[in-house]
């Protein structure tokens, strides 16, 4: 999807994917929310569409702030793409259309360098992009498949899904848990691994076997 869509929006996806955020709050992530030096990006407002008429600012969704590690990789993509396309001051109401004042140097807009719109990005960037990929156009490849993709693949390398659940923004963990336990490695899998790695090396490769702590064991030579 990175690369199919239109240049503008290309780290968009790599960030959203990146750091499992929701659109909304892709779409009002600011410069001041990016902390390169510790490695972080605070988790503090999203762009939402009040009463299906006028855009705000808002906290995140359940008014859940968080802190989510910036990997190395995003980072560096982030700074490329503030060179090429530098952040936009935008200014909105607060929570609802007649609420107080925000603004935010939003590090993604549109090409009139304005705040994106959920559905007119959709219409016309996300769904472009899925026809150039070869990807249905179905409400199941949506923008919150990326998401997804964040989850399956903290879940797949060993995270645990408690700190999946505090990077996602998930009040209970237990959420989390029901919605990926079908991406989470089989324990009989996590099983195999841990002594494939644990028995990697020994006699066989010439390396010597350490010494049974049990003292019943007869031979004393097993691992």
């Amino acid at each position: 999807m990175a690369d199919a869509i239109t240049p503008r929006y290309e780290v968009l996806v790599l960030t959203a994917a990146g750091l499992g955020i929701r659109q909304g709050e892709a779409s009002g992530l600011a410069v001041e929310d990016i902390d390169f030096l510790r490695g972080v990006v605070h988790i503090r407002r999203q762009v939402k569409m009040f009463g299906g008429r006028k855009l705000v600012f808002a906290p995140p969704k359940g008014g859940k702030l968080r802190d989510v590690p910036l990997a190395e990789s995003v980072a560096l993509r982030l700074s490329a793409h503030l060179a090429a396309y530098p952040a936009v001051e935008a200014e909105l109401p607060w929570k609802t259309p007649d609420g107080p004042s925000h603004s935010a140097q939003l590090v993604f807009t549109t090409r009139q360098r304005t705040v994106i719109v959920r559905n007119e990005f959709n219409r016309f960037a996300w769904k472009t992009a899925l026809e150039k990929a070869g990807i249905p156009t179905t409400r199941e490849n949506g923008f919150h498949m990326l998401r997804h993709h964040f989850a399956s693949v903290l879940l797949e390398d060993g995270v645990s899904i408690k700190a999946v659940a505090e990077f996602l923004g998930h009040a209970d963990p237990g959420f989390t848990l029901r919605t990926y336990t079908h991406l989470m490695p089989s324990s009989e899998d996590r099983m195999r691994a841990a002594i494939e790695s644990a028995w990697a090396k020994g006699p066989a490769d010439g390396s010597s076997a350490s010494m049974c702590p049990e003292p019943s064991c007869r031979d004393q030579t097993c691992r």
